[in-house]
């Protein structure tokens, strides 16, 4: 179980007892250290396998988490899941007991739900068009959905806004967006429904409200692991307390610096206080070596972190490779040469023998994929597009996306060779031998050109993911313009350090 590991790693997979914190910097091996500690806690008696939970943000992550699990000899009885999997199974097991009505439907449509809610609520006369448009009903939805992460509810709603000088979507005033919001829970509540955040605030619910079914619930949780705590909601994390009750076994692991979810919720409050909230602790440990990327782009990540108001909440990496080649920093005249010039760079690499599954283009928004995508067509080189998506569609998954993640994780099937395209978003949790950050001009990354503050702090977070995606070469490229035509010279970005 500990064959291999390294001391500080060695050191939090034999920590079994007690609250345990572990910070992970990129590439620093936390999945392999986290299954490895379950492994080593149920193989040798010291835990139930049949009572512990490992929670995590998505169902390939979960699926990662539990093929390991298997190939140490203790998956068929751990639990690995994400949060909202693992919530839905706890309901549905007591919900006979708390309730004789049926249990609700998970919508598929909430953005249909969030169009009728604003139909009802919202003057038409005195609303623009485009505010009823598709992009209008995603933005609401996006704000129901941070509000419930946040635990606010309608009523609260005003108060928040005033306190934080928060501006709701489209234009609306406080009170009003207050309506929609209310009459969105209206809409599900009409049609016997429940969204995806529902999910976690039912079990909070319950558990709060029924001494029965909370002891039930956490007679299943004995030893809880939660994975990428940084990106832990106050949701979240009102479920962990009451999964666990006055139960301290509790390991949580995660990286500051990569908290780039701050938009849907998500926060390293809780990582960086674990050792306050859950004091004493048995364990806090720091994993701080790099096994993934090259010294120099170990160096250049630590050079983006040393620039920001909250790196002494960062950890500084060290490589755990020896020498590689140099980052390049190239600048092309206009996105479109831009494009063109990092395919031509990524058929040369194709050429010498280089597989296009190794290879990455990272982009800020989705929007910038399209040149990229043109220009590798030219190329004749294979492409996949990762976008920006929900949560929702990644925290939760009908049985055939689960088995297709859990056979992509155990490596019985692969795409073919094809250059991956995406958001740096997108791309968390990935790792390519060759990546190429595009669009590194200030407006794009980062984007909008923050003042400093927290936004410029998550803008900088991301540029340090995108940079950790790469093991052997990284490529930084910016363009002067946007096209040949307009005239709007562009700065590099602050982070080409």
């Amino acid at each position: 179980m500990l064959a291999g590991l390294d001391d500080a790693q060695r050191e939090a997979a034999t920590a079994l007892d007690g609250p345990v914190r572990i910070v992970a910097c990129a590439g620093a091996g936390k999945t392999r250290t986290i299954t490895r500690r379950i492994a080593y806690g149920c193989r040798t008696g010291a835990w139930d396998a049949r009572r512990v939970l490992a929670v995590t943000f998505s169902v390939k992550a979960a699926a990662e988490m539990r093929a390991r699990l298997g190939a140490l000899g203790v998956g068929d009885d751990v639990t690995a899941a994400t949060f909202h999997s693992a919530a839905l199974h706890q309901l549905r097991r007591v919900w006979p007991d708390v309730c004789g009505a049926p249990f609700p439907r998970i919508t598929d449509r909430p953005q249909e739900l969030t169009a009728r809610a604003l139909r009802r609520t919202v003057n038409p006369e005195g609303l623009d068009p485009t505010q009823t448009g598709l992009s209008a009903v995603r933005d609401v939805l996006a704000e129901i959905n941070w509000c419930k992460v946040q635990l606010i509810a309608p009523d609260d709603y005003g108060r928040v806004c005033a306190a934080t000088h928060r501006q709701p979507p489209i234009g609306l005033e406080p009170n009003r967006f207050a309506d929609v919001y209310t009459a969105y829970e209206q809409e599900k509540s009409a049609t016997g429904r429940i969204d995806f955040n529902d999910i976690l605030l039912m079990a909070c619910h319950v558990m709060d409200d029924d001494a029965d079914a909370a002891r039930a619930i956490r007679a299943s949780i004995r030893w809880l692991t939660v994975d990428e705590y940084q990106d832990v909601s106050p949701l979240q994390h009102r479920l962990l307390t009451r999964w666990l009750g006055d139960n301290r076994n509790i390991c949580v692991v995660g990286d500051p610096a990569q908290t780039i979810y701050s938009f849907a919720g998500a926060s390293s409050y809780d990582l960086l206080h674990f050792t306050e909230e859950f004091s004493p602790v048995a364990a806090d440990i720091s994993l701080r070596t790099d096994y993934r990327s090259t010294p120099q782009i170990v160096g250049y990540a630590n050079r983006i972190l040393a620039a920001s108001a909250d790196r002494e909440d960062y950890l500084r990496l060290e490589s755990g490779r020896g020498a590689g080649v140099r980052v390049v920093r190239t600048q092309y005249d206009d996105d479109v040469q831009e494009a063109q010039g990092v395919a031509a760079r990524i058929a040369r690499l194709v050429a010498h023998g280089v597989s296009a599954s190794d290879i990455a283009v990272l982009t800020r928004i989705n929007a910038q994929q399209q040149h990229v995508c043109a220009a590798l067509r030219a190329q004749r080189l294979r492409f996949r597009v990762r976008r920006d998506a929900s949560w929702q569609s990644s925290a939760l998954a009908d049985d055939v996306q689960e088995q297709s993640a859990l056979l992509e994780a155990k490596g019985i099937v692969r795409d073919s060779a094809a250059v991956t395209v995406s958001t740096i978003h997108a791309s968390k949790g990935l790792e390519f031998p060759h990546v190429f950050i595009v669009g590194c001009s200030e407006g794009l990354l980062p984007y909008g050109s923050p003042a400093p503050g927290e936004a410029l702090e998550e803008e900088r977070r991301l540029m340090y993911v995108g940079v950790t995606r790469a093991e052997d070469t990284l490529h930084l490229s910016f363009a002067a313009r946007q096209s040949s035509e307009t005239g709007a010279r562009r700065r590099p970005s602050r982070f080409l350090v």
